[in-house]
C-alpha cells in the first residue's frame, strides 16, 4: 500500500528537459538553476551581467547531471527577450520549462522612493515577468510534455508589507498574471505556477536598494533575512519550487510566516492591517530620496548595519558569499 501511495504521488521525472530560469545569475535563480540541472535538465540561466552570469553556470554545474549555459538578456527589453528565446529554442531543440525569478528589491518609505522607484519596481519585477511569460508560452505549447512555466511572487502579494511598497506592488501584479494565465493556458496543456516566498537567506539583502535612512533601513532588512525562525535557507527553497514545479502545482507559498500572512490577510483584514501599521510605525523614517544598494551601505562600515550584520544577518552573510550576491567592488 505505501509502495503503491509513494508511486501515485512521486514527482515526474524531469531529466533531459530544457529549463531556463530568468536572473540566474545569483540568489534564488542560480539555485532553482542548479537543482534542474541536478535533476538532468539542460539548463540556460538568462541575466544582464556577463561576468555574473559565467560566475553562476560554473556554480550552477556543479554535481550538475544536465548542462548549464547562460544567455546575456535585459527582461525588461522584451524584443530581446523574444529573440533570445527564439535561439534557446532552436540551439535546444524546444523548452520546456521557464521559471520568471528576474526582479529588484526596494527597502524604504513609499514617500521617499517615489514614483521613479515603483516605476522601477514594476518595470523589472512585473514587465520582466510579463516579457519572459509571453516569450515562453508559444515554445512551453509545443514541449512535449506539457510546459510548465513559474513566476516568481513575494508574500508581498499576499499581505503587502510596509517599507516594501512597491516591492509588493509589483509581486502582486506577477501574482495576478500568474492566475490569469493558469486559467488561459490549461486548454493548451501549459501549467503554470505562482511562487510566493517568504524571507529567503539568499544575500539579496547586498543587492537591494535602500532609500530614506538608508542606513537602518539595511540594518533592519538584513538582519530579519538572515533570522533562522522568520527566515528560509534558499537552497531548501529552491528544493521546494523545483518539486512544485515538477508536480505542476498552481501555488506554493514558501515559510510558516509567508503561509500565516496569506491566511490572516484573507480572514482578519482589519487586524492584519493594523499589525502592519504597528510594524510600519517601528520601523526607521526617512525621506532621502536617492537609493543606494545594500552593498555601498555596507561599505560605509558605520554602525549600527556592521554591528547587526555580525549578529543577527551571520547565515546571510554566508549565504551571500555562496550564492553569486557579492559583486567585485564589495568583495
Amino acid at each position: 500500500m505505501t509502495r503503491a501511495r509513494d508511486a501515485l504521488t512521486a514527482a515526474p521525472d524531469i531529466g533531459g528537459l530544457t529549463a531556463v530560469v530568468t536572473g540566474g545569475s545569483r540568489g534564488l535563480g542560480l539555485l532553482l538553476g542548479r537543482r534542474f540541472a541536478q535533476h538532468g535538465c539542460r539548463v540556460v540561466l538568462l541575466a544582464r551581467d556577463a561576468a555574473e552570469l559565467d560566475r553562476a553556470v560554473r556554480l550552477a554545474g556543479r554535481s550538475a547531471r544536465g548542462p548549464v549555459r547562460g544567455v546575456v538578456c535585459d527582461v525588461r527589453d522584451g524584443a530581446a527577450v523574444r529573440d533570445r528565446f527564439a535561439e534557446i529554442a532552436a540551439d535546444e531543440g524546444g523548452i520546456d520549462i521557464v521559471v520568471a525569478n528576474a526582479g529588484i528589491i526596494q527597502v524604504g518609505p513609499a514617500v521617499a522612493l517615489g514614483p521613479d522607484g515603483f516605476r522601477e519596481a514594476l518595470d523589472s519585477v512585473f514587465t520582466g515577468a510579463l516579457h519572459t511569460s509571453l516569450a515562453a508560452l508559444p515554445h512551453l505549447r509545443r514541449s512535449p510534455v506539457g510546459g510548465r512555466l513559474g513566476l516568481i511572487g513575494s508574500v508581498g502579494a499576499l499581505v503587502p508589507v510596509p517599507h516594501l511598497v512597491p516591492y509588493s506592488c509589483a509581486k502582486s501584479a506577477v501574482g495576478a498574471l500568474a492566475a490569469g494565465l493558469r486559467a488561459e493556458e490549461a486548454a493548451h496543456g501549459v501549467t503554470v505556477t505562482a511562487v510566493h516566498p517568504g524571507l529567503m537567506r539568499t544575500g539579496s539583502h547586498l543587492q537591494a536598494y535602500f532609500g530614506g535612512d538608508r542606513r537602518r533601513e539595511y540594518a533592519w532588512f538584513s538582519a530579519l533575512a538572515g533570522l533562522p525562525l522568520l527566515s528560509m535557507g534558499a537552497e531548501r527553497a529552491a528544493d521546494r519550487i523545483v518539486a512544485g514545479m515538477r508536480r505542476r502545482r498552481p501555488r506554493i507559498v514558501l515559510t510558516p510566516a509567508a503561509r500565516l500572512g496569506a491566511v490572516a490577510g484573507g480572514v482578519a483584514p482589519v487586524t492584519t492591517g493594523r499589525l502592519m501599521a504597528a510594524v510600519a510605525r517601528a520601523l526607521p523614517r526617512g525621506d532621502a530620496p536617492a537609493t543606494v544598494t545594500g552593498a555601498e551601505v555596507a561599505a560605509d562600515d558605520q554602525p549600527p548595519a556592521p554591528r547587526l550584520r555580525a549578529v543577527l544577518g551571520a547565515l546571510n552573510e554566508r549565504a551571500a558569499d555562496r550564492f553569486n550576491e557579492r559583486t567585485r567592488k564589495d568583495g
